[in-house]
């Protein structure tokens, strides 16, 4: 997605910054050499703070650039802002033409990504989330999200104190429902376990930057009882963050109801006061997708001499490519969730990658 990490075309106040910043060819470093290994990030039109994919991937920017001395600028690692789809080529070619390796986060780029990797043979590429095949200069890289979407799905079982839980996904894809399959599969199964019968509510956006959308489904996911929602909607997701605040500033704070975040940790989301005055929280746990593990892998890689061009790398569980945060889970369903986790590594449990219909 991008989840978020997929397309909301917003204004963009940084590109300039970075066109700038990048268009430097000469740059070296204190020895008067240009340095090797130096890495580009393309991003969807969410920015580089998106809470999501492009932030991600920054954070696996900012550890392979301290690992291997490199600074931000145009002999290092940089970002290029993204507005709106028509940049994506532009943003792509400048990138090719400072540095080594670059990245289009988000499915949305493929096309162009693809594009410009054919008119630079000689540079790097990486697609994230997504797979362009037959060039030997580009390599995909893609995450088992349904692997710790399941994992979400244990802890909620086990959490939930209303036998309701909600999901909430921006537009159907595949990506989505990776997300969507593995959350209720987890869910199910450990409801068999404990002996419950628990009720899933289930409804999609439509697309994934329409936050007022996701707040209404919210509130009727609310009021039907759930007490814990996951998303996996993008920007929309905000919504999602806004409806639970409103409802837990009504609420003791030992009444609240839950979110689970996606992506990233989201759990600086869900910060509020309840209604007796105490300062709480309200995100149990983020399912995470490890772009940054991703993005610094294919560097690292790129950086000894052997880019994996041609490849699709499939990021898991096994790899901590995807996982989920400790948050506020129950050392119980903690203990589960690690279980589950161990089980899909040695593929005791299959996680599917689409819902039943």
């Amino acid at each position: 997605m991008n989840l978020k990490k997929v397309v909301i075309f917003g204004v963009a106040t940084l590109s300039a910054f970075a066109m700038t910043a990048c268009s430097n060819k000469t740059a070296t470093n204190s020895n008067g050499k240009k340095n090797k290994g130096t890495v580009a990030l393309i991003t969807d039109g969410n920015g580089v703070n998106d809470h999501s994919f492009n932030e991600s991937a920054w954070n696996g920017f900012l550890a392979y650039g301290k690992e291997h001395n490199l600074t931000k600028g145009s002999n290092g690692y940089q970002y290029f802002q993204t507005s709106g789809a028509a940049e994506f080529v532009p943003n792509l070619e400048q990138a090719a033409k400072n540095y080594d390796t670059i990245y289009g986060i988000g499915y949305q780029l493929k096309d162009a990504v693809s594009t410009v990797a054919k008119k630079y043979p000689k540079k790097n590429f990486a697609i994230v989330d997504d797979v362009i095949k037959g060039q030997k200069n580009v390599v995909s890289a893609n995450f088992l999200s349904n692997q710790a979407a399941y994992l979400a799905g244990v802890t909620a079982a086990y959490e939930t104190k209303t036998n309701v839980v909600g999901f909430i996904g921006g537009a159907h894809g595949d990506i989505v429902d990776l997300f969507d399959a593995g959350f209720t599969k987890g869910v199910n199964d450990t409801a068999k376990k404990l002996g419950k019968k628990i009720t899933i509510l289930n409804q999609y956006i439509g697309n994934f930057n329409s936050s007022d959308k996701a707040k209404s489904i919210a509130q009727t996911m609310y009021a039907k009882k759930a007490d814990i929602v996951m998303h996996a909607a993008g920007g929309a997701g905000d919504g999602l963050f806004e409806e639970a605040k409103a409802i837990n500033q009504t609420k003791k704070a030992s009444d609240k109801v839950w979110v689970i975040g996606v992506d990233t940790d989201q759990s600086n989301l869900g910060n509020y006061k309840s209604k007796d005055g105490k300062k709480s929280n309200f995100v149990l746990t983020s399912v995470i997708t490890g772009v940054n593990v991703a993005v610094k892998d294919i560097a690292d890689r790129a950086y000894e001499g052997k880019f994996p061009g041609g490849k699709n790398l499939v990021y898991g569980l096994d790899t901590n490519g995807v996982s989920i945060t400790k948050g506020q889970i129950s050392s119980k369903a903690w203990k589960a969730s690690r279980t589950a986790r161990t089980a899909i590594i040695n593929g005791k449990i299959s996680v599917p990658k689409h819902p039943s219909k």
